[in-house]
């Protein structure tokens, strides 16, 4: 049954409450307010000292809140407010109606202070383009291009934007002196920038400290809040998802995302969506060619074709607002080409995968039922063909690794002939590999590290380490130190990854990758080729080193002679193991899944109490199943983010949320209880209904997840 429009107050006072408006108190929100045309408007919101900020238009839940547009605007001239805001109580939308021709939605009316601030850079504000671009941050031609690009696209009104730059071209550098011009032009007052992981956070805010000291930026950690005193928070999904909901959607007005391609298609996206903020995705892989590419390739990757189609939807484009892609930026000289080395005495994948001998593997270490299943496959032969991802996940060849090991050092000392039979010398420098899990890593660790011993000054000194990144017990508690003397000092030479260096680390020295962990997704082979691609006076060049055969798969060539495009004139090869099932391998890295811990001021990993650590857990699975929850309206949504807190507060003790939980919780009883919340949600079957759905997501996961696989997608039933 429609309302009529005093309860639509009502709900609109709640909102109000919840963004800190105390809605008695006459000299900050004013009530029937009398225009000099004798009208009424619904609320005025007032500063601190009591002068206009904005007016809000209120309109009976049958009605939509678009139909006061028109009324509320001339409210706004009267008063003579920039700023207007209307609602039915069940969504909020707002108009800059100066600036804009339509007023959107929003998840929550503004705090009073983010008011404040937007109004006062809406008195200041000066033409974008009238001012000039910082040379000495970002100098080169094709990042003026991009930052004029975008500047006009803003100046024109657009609100999403998606920068293509290939890695090692300075995205970080051109959102700096893009950020710079903004903040110039009194065009905005806070920014969030967003990374996928704490060390790439600090990585970044060193850089915006160099280049940016007049605009305060921090890294926001786990458990902290927000720094109102600095311009830009520099932060993860995963920080953020605990907290973002205290704070008004007007709080950042210039959200950057910095490998949107992952964060952008991650389920709690809607992080992102919460601000109200022009949205800037920087991303390094190729959007537009990539889906070519994958929309015509047999046996393409459906997590890339996701991935790339999902991100050009959330920035309503189809092809990014600036691009500047590998080959332009090899062909400016701009980043380093590379040679491939495909391995000689180390067996690659080919047209079916790995063949693999019985006496190959090492079956000591598997498990009971990995070596049943094993003894199954090889009762009739000595030789099987498995696909060349089960390698070092399922089975272990330790011949195998020491063979490539061997071989890297003899190419080093000695060179390889490429197919048109010219010496190809690679340099001798830094060198990642990428490794499948960390037994495989801390072995081929040890195993460069003894190759190498007579590059040693000590014995003691290590020439390869290892770090790793993932949840739980195998993350390198030291990782951040191991990265930092990779980086800075001689040794070690040679680090091993898993996960944690395949993408965002910036380190131009490196000459070498050692690609000795297969994947078929395009998106993150280029993220793991662009650690590479960074030039320095000394490193003309850099070398691959395929030990898998992934080049191939991927149709790469050496750049030297014209290749390095991922192109796809090549037929990819189809990996369909013929003795050995495939394996379900989520080779594409979850931004949100990536550390539990944080970070000390001084670089120091924490890992948090257990309590601390399962509220952050249950957090991340709350914000996870609500926002996935797409029909709920502005009340639904306030309910369930207040339950969401109390979900948090009380994560040691709490296995299921049933309906008296809206009786119990304090904050609910006094917002009316159970009953209220059977009205909220629709009656008392739907209420059921929504919470059978949150407690099959965080109290009753599956069984079993394999630790090499993405958790499943749930289908929960959304509120109505």
């Amino acid at each position: 049954m429609h309302k009529n429009e005093a309860f639509s107050r009502f709900l609109i006072d709640g909102l109000l409450a919840d963004q800190g408006w105390t809605t008695t108190d006459t000299n900050a929100v004013r009530y029937e307010v009398v225009m000099a045309d004798g009208r009424r408007a619904d609320y005025v919101l007032c500063d601190r000292h009591g002068h206009s900020l904005a007016v809000i238009e209120a309109k009976r839940d049958s009605i939509s809140p678009t139909h006061a547009a028109e009324q509320a605007k001339g409210y706004a001239k009267q008063l003579g407010v920039p700023y207007i805001f209307l609602s039915n109580g069940a969504e909020v939308l707002f108009w800059e109606w100066e600036r804009d021709a339509y007023p959107r939605l929003v998840k929550t009316f503004f705090k009073q202070d983010d008011l404040e601030r937007r109004l006062a850079t809406h008195q200041l504000r000066r033409d974008l383009l009238s001012l000039p671009i910082d040379l000495k941050i970002a100098g080169r031609d094709y990042q003026q291009e991009c930052i004029q690009t975008v500047s006009t696209e803003i100046k024109q009104g657009r609100r999403k934007l998606l920068i293509e730059m290939a890695t090692g071209t300075g995205k970080t550098r051109t959102a700096a002196a893009l950020i710079k011009r903004l903040f110039e032009a009194s065009a905005i007052t806070r920014v969030l920038f967003l990374v996928d992981r704490i060390p790439l956070a600090k990585q970044t805010e060193e850089a915006f400290a160099e280049h940016l000291p007049d605009y305060p930026a921090y890294v926001l950690r786990n458990g902290r809040r927000f720094q109102d005193e600095k311009r830009i928070t520099i932060t993860t999904l995963q920080s953020m998802i605990n907290v973002y909901g205290d704070y008004s959607s007007g709080y950042f007005d210039l959200i950057i995302s910095d490998e949107c391609h992952r964060s952008i298609y991650s389920q709690w996206s809607g992080v992102l969506k919460y601000f109200d903020g022009v949205q800037i995705g920087l991303t390094a892989t190729p959007c537009v060619a990539s889906q070519d590419v994958l929309d015509e390739a047999d046996q393409a990757d459906e997590k890339d074709k996701r991935l790339v189609r999902d991100t050009l939807r959330f920035f309503e484009v189809d092809k990014p607002t600036f691009s500047y892609k590998l080959k332009d930026a090899i062909r400016d000289g701009t980043l380093a080409p590379y040679q491939v080395y495909r391995a000689k005495t180390v067996k690659t994948a080919d047209e079916g995968g790995f063949p693999v001998k019985k006496s190959d593997l090492d079956w000591s270490a598997m498990s009971t039922e990995t070596r049943a299943e094993f003894e199954l496959l090889f009762a009739d032969t000595e030789t099987i063909i498995v696909d060349p991802s089960a390698l070092e996940r399922r089975f272990t060849i330790p011949e195998r690794n020491r063979a490539i090991v061997r071989e890297f050092r003899d190419v080093l000392d000695k060179g390889f002939t490429d197919h048109k039979g010219v010496l190809r010398k690679p340099l001798i420098g830094k060198t990642i590999v990428f490794a499948v899990n960390k037994k495989h890593a801390e072995t081929l660790a040890q195993l460069f590290d003894t190759e190498f011993a007579d590059k040693k000054p000590s014995p003691d000194i290590r020439f390869a380490d290892y770090v790793v990144s993932g949840t739980g017990p195998d993350d390198s508690s030291d990782a951040t130190t191991k990265i930092r003397r990779f980086k800075k000092e001689l040794f070690p030479q040679i680090i091993v990854s898993v996960n944690m260096l395949d993408t965002g680390f910036d380190c131009p020295e490196v000459c070498n990758l050692i690609f000795a962990r297969f994947t078929r997704s395009s998106i993150l082979y280029q993220q793991m080729r662009g650690r590479g691609t960074r030039k320095t006076s000394k490193k003309p060049i850099f070398t691959m080193f395929d030990f898998v055969g992934v080049c191939d798969y991927h149709g790469d060539e050496d750049t030297l002679g014209g290749g390095g495009l991922v192109v796809d004139s090549k037929k990819k090869k189809h990996y369909q193991p013929r003795r050995l099932l495939s394996l379900d391998i989520d080779d594409h890295i979850d931004p949100t899944t990536r550390e539990w811990i944080s970070i000390d001021e001084n670089g120091n990993m924490l890992f948090p109490e257990a309590s601390e650590q399962k509220a952050t857990a249950l957090g991340i699975q709350y914000e996870a199943w609500r926002l996935a929850q797409f029909h709920l309206n502005a009340e639904q949504d306030r309910w369930l983010r207040i339950l969401g807190s109390q979900i948090r507060a009380n994560a040691d003790t709490l296995d299921a949320v049933t309906p008296e939980h809206f009786a119990y919780f304090h904050t609910f009883s006094q917002m009316g209880g159970l009953n209220e919340a059977q009205r909220v949600f629709g009656g008392v079957d739907n209420l059921h209904t929504l919470l059978d759905s949150l407690n099959a997501s965080l109290f009753d996961p599956p069984d079993s997840v394999s630790s090499d696989a993405s958790p499943p997608r749930r289908t929960d039933t959304p509120a109505h």
